[in-house]
C-alpha cells in the first residue's frame, strides 16, 4: 500500500495520463480487498466509462479537461480547466456522462445474462445505480447540472430525495454530496432570474429546456427500471429456489 501511494504521488509528475493510472490502480487495490478483483475491476472500468463521457463531451465543446481521478469510496472526476460559457453546454457536458455509463453498465448487463453470470450482474448494478444517484436534481450531482437549464431552483426538488436517502443508508459518501450541496442551494436561493448575467448564463430557449428535460426524465426512468429489475435478478442469484 505504501508503495502504491508512493506511485500516486510521484504520477503527479508524469501527467494526467500517470494520475489517472495511478489513481485507478490505488482504487483498484482497496476495492479488491473488500470485494475482490473482479469486481473491483469492473465497478472501475464502469466509473471510467462515466467520466469519459464527461471528458468527450466537454472536449467537443471546446473546453480543456483534466484527466479523471479516482478515489475509493468517494469515486472519480474530473476538472474543468475552462468553465463552460452558458447553462447547455454545462448541460450537455453533465449528460454525457450518466448516457456513456449507461451504456456501459447495460452493456455489462447483456453480458452477465449470456454467461448467466451472478459477478457480472452484480457489475452492471453498481453502474446503473451510480448512474441513477448521479441524475439527482441536485448541483453538483450531473443531474442538477442538467436539470440547471430549467433554472437553479430546481434543484430544491431533488433536496426530499437526498434528504431520504441520508434517513434510509447514510454513509460518507452521502455526508459529503449534502456538504458540496449546500453552497448551490444557497446559489439557488439568492438566484434573480432578471440578473444580466443569469439572463447571459441562463438564457436559453423554450425548446432547449424541453429537449433537455424529455432526455433526462427518459435516462432518469430508464435507470431507476433497470436498477430495480437487476436489484431483483441478484436477489435470486443470492437466494435460490
Amino acid at each position: 500500500m505504501k508503495t502504491l501511494l508512493l506511485v500516486l504521488l510521484s504520477s503527479l509528475k508524469w501527467g494526467k495520463l500517470a494520475t489517472t493510472g495511478g489513481s485507478m490502480l490505488l482504487s483498484l487495490v482497496v476495492y479488491a480487498t473488500i470485494w475482490g478483483w473482479r469486481y473491483a475491476a469492473g465497478f472501475i472500468a464502469l466509473l471510467f466509462a462515466h467520466e469519459m463521457g464527461h471528458y468527450v463531451a466537454a472536449r467537443q465543446r471546446g473546453l480543456n479537461v483534466g484527466a479523471p481521478a479516482f478515489i475509493p469510496f468517494v469515486g472519480a472526476w474530473i476538472a474543468l480547466e475552462d468553465q463552460p460559457v452558458d447553462v447547455e453546454t454545462e448541460a450537455y457536458v453533465a449528460i454525457a456522462s450518466p448516457v456513456v455509463g449507461t451504456i456501459a453498465a447495460l452493456a455489462v448487463y447483456l453480458w452477465a445474462r449470456s454467461e448467466d453470470s451472478g459477478l457480472l450482474l452484480a457489475i452492471s448494478y453498481s453502474g446503473l445505480f451510480l448512474n441513477l444517484f448521479n441524475l439527482l436534481p441536485i448541483s453538483p450531482l450531473d443531474g442538477g447540472r442538467v436539470t440547471a437549464v430549467l433554472g437553479p431552483r430546481i434543484w430544491f426538488l431533488g433536496v426530499p430525495i437526498l434528504l431520504a436517502l441520508m434517513l434510509y443508508r447514510p454513509n460518507p459518501m452521502l455526508i459529503i454530496v449534502v456538504i458540496l450541496t449546500v453552497p448551490q442551494l444557497l446559489k439557488a436561493w439568492r438566484y434573480d432570474p432578471k440578473a444580466p448575467e443569469n439572463i447571459a448564463y441562463y438564457g436559453v430557449p423554450s425548446q432547449t429546456k424541453l429537449e433537455y428535460g424529455a432526455a433526462y426524465l427518459a435516462l432518469a426512468a430508464l435507470l431507476a427500471v433497470m436498477t430495480y429489475d437487476v436489484h431483483e435478478m441478484l436477489s435470486r442469484f443470492a437466494h435460490p429456489r
